[in-house]
């Protein structure tokens, strides 16, 4: 296994992904990770979805990711606008997380509950909370994913020197 061992859930993979972590704190097996990324962590709300087009428009603004869900046979449409069980999201936004975590959701997400994602963030010992301007749900995929990418790879980065990042900025202008 290659160092450090770092876990990325989105969606509903990030609720289970938290519950789970939270719960027990180790993977199948006894290994404990590193630090974890939970991106679009949805809230206890749901989008009005109804068209294809109207799904779309809650998950991403990038064509290009677009047509590759709607291409995509695998895809069941409709499936964004429902809820998760409320047990689940309880754990996940309950979860005593011991470990580094990094919380990306999109500015614009109508899925997710900031305030939800601010207090959970708040009332971790290592955890950030990256909320990507004019962002939709599907935050790792939308226009601004090179901009998430670097902030994934800001976390990675830090986590060698105790989560300390290696570039700060003494001054700007912008």
């Amino acid at each position: 296994v290659v160092e450090p061992v770092v876990l990325l859930g989105a969606d509903a993979g990030a609720a289970a992904l938290a519950a789970y972590l939270g719960r027990s704190g180790r993977l199948p097996g006894g290994r404990r990770p590193d630090a974890v990324v939970l991106a679009g962590l949805p809230g206890r709300a749901t989008a009005g979805v109804g068209t294809w087009d109207e799904e779309l428009d809650v998950r991403t603004s990038c064509p290009t990711h677009r047509g590759t869900l709607s291409d995509d046979t695998q895809v069941r449409r409709g499936s964004l606008g429902e809820a998760l069980p409320d047990a689940l999201l309880a754990a996940a936004y309950e979860a005593e997380l011991a470990l580094p975590a990094l919380f990306l959701i999109g500015g614009t997400d109508p899925l997710a509950d900031r305030a939800a994602l601010l207090h959970t963030a708040e009332s971790l010992p290592r955890a950030r909370l990256s909320v990507v301007r004019d962002a939709r749900h599907d935050v790792l995929n939308d226009v601004q994913h090179r901009s998430v990418a670097a902030e994934i790879v800001t976390f990675l980065e830090s986590l060698r020197g105790g989560l300390v990042p290696a570039v700060a900025v003494e001054t700007s202008a912008w």
